[in-house]
């Protein structure tokens, strides 16, 4: 069965409780056929979350930055200006009902991405999220995570999405253990030496995406 996807492209910050609020009204939208499917590309403001197999100990220290627990899978995470984000509100009964299967399809998206720029990313079945093992021919001496994911399913349609930090001030990760990792760190586009808009990287993704999940 095919369907219409929707962009929404946001230039300006959105705060995390205006986009949930958003995602869970289409959500039920998309459920009674009312609305398309949409890929929602946006930067949330200073934020860390709390999804719903985070413990308290990934916050390392005492910060003015709010801490949200919220309803997506996963762990603890930062969200801020520099990181893009790219919520999914996609309909799995139009396709197949296969979780893992959507998630790789987001995984691999992002690491075929990350080729253009020479750069060899992968993922680990132990740790969520999208790794960078070498960058422009180097070899990093420690893998370093560029991208999450956490997602949450309603009657089998997806929202949340992943985060991927293209130019973001890589300090705030510091005081948190990202998504339940305490020896790994978080690295960027502009860490690697690659300068990209969030435009670009929309019209990138999207690409990709496109091509992957039209073969689900």
């Amino acid at each position: 069965m095919k369907s219409n996807i929707d962009i929404k492209n946001s230039s300006q910050i959105i705060e995390y409780s205006d986009a949930l609020n958003f995602m869970e009204k289409k959500v039920d939208k998309i459920l009674c056929n009312e609305e398309n499917e949409m890929l929602w590309f946006l930067n949330h403001n200073h934020i860390y979350t709390c999804g719903t197999s985070a413990k308290k100990n990934e916050i390392l220290s005492k910060t003015d930055i709010p801490i949200l627990q919220t309803n997506r899978g996963g762990k603890t995470t930062y969200h801020g200006p520099g990181q893009r984000v790219v919520y999914f509100m996609i309909n799995l009964n139009k396709r197949k009902k296969d979780i893992r299967k959507f998630i790789n399809i987001i995984e691999n998206s992002v690491i075929s991405l990350l080729k253009e720029f020479d750069i060899e990313a992968t993922t680990f079945p132990e740790r969520v999220g999208i790794w960078i093992l070498k960058s422009q021919g180097n070899i990093l001496p420690k893998e370093k995570k560029i991208g999450a994911i956490g997602l949450r399913i309603k009657k089998w349609i997806t929202y949340h999405g992943l985060s991927f930090n293209i130019n973001p001030d890589l300090k705030f990760y510091e005081n948190i253990n990202a998504c339940g990792l305490n020896n790994y760190s978080s690295t960027s586009l502009k860490d690697l030496c690659i300068n990209l808009t969030n435009k670009e990287f929309d019209k990138m993704f999207k690409k990709k995406f496109f091509k992957k999940i039209s073969q689900m």
